[in-house]
């Protein structure tokens, strides 16, 4: 133990939560049914996660904009959104920590993001899918149902959505 400092006083911030976590209460799991969930757009209007994707393949990715490990993600979610441009939804879901929607909408568009941008202003989404940190992504197939679940920085989301596009 170093002087002075107790592990039982260590706390990880959530975008440092290792892919090998054990799931969080409530969790969703690969195969299940994709919940809905009523989130806000950065302008403010009140949206249904469920008619935002509209059947389609999806990406949902849960980020902030002070997470070291998001960012670490933004290049692979650039390479799959630009590689099956007209097959998948890639919606991003600003978690409400430590942010607002004009800080999301300002990073968004200073960054270039691509997608759909949603806030997550009363963690709906974040209780309805156990999201248990950031940089964690879900992809959904056109059928509504979970194929994917990872969390992290280096994540293979070519192959987890090629998975969300088989018949």
């Amino acid at each position: 133990m170093v002087m002075g400092l107790s592990m039982a006083a260590v706390t990880v911030p959530p975008c440092m939560v290792s892919a090998q976590q054990p799931a969080a209460p409530g969790a969703i799991v690969v195969g299940s049914a994709a919940p809905d969930a009523t989130l806000r757009t950065l302008d403010g209007a009140t949206v249904s996660l469920r008619q935002q994707i509209a059947g389609r393949p999806a990406l949902l990715e849960f980020w902030a904009t002070w997470c070291s490990t998001c960012a670490e993600l933004e290049p692979s979610i650039r390479a799959v959104s630009s590689k099956y441009r007209d097959q998948l939804a890639v919606v991003g879901v600003a978690v409400a920590t430590n942010q607002s929607p004009a800080r999301v909408k300002s990073y968004v568009a200073k960054h270039r993001l691509p997608g759909l941008h949603l806030f997550d202003a009363d963690g709906a989404a974040r209780d309805a899918f156990g999201a248990p940190g950031t940089s964690y992504v879900v992809v959904i197939n056109r059928a509504g149902t979970v194929v994917y679940i990872g969390i992290g920085g280096t994540q293979d989301l070519d192959r987890a959505v090629e998975k969300a596009l088989l018949p």
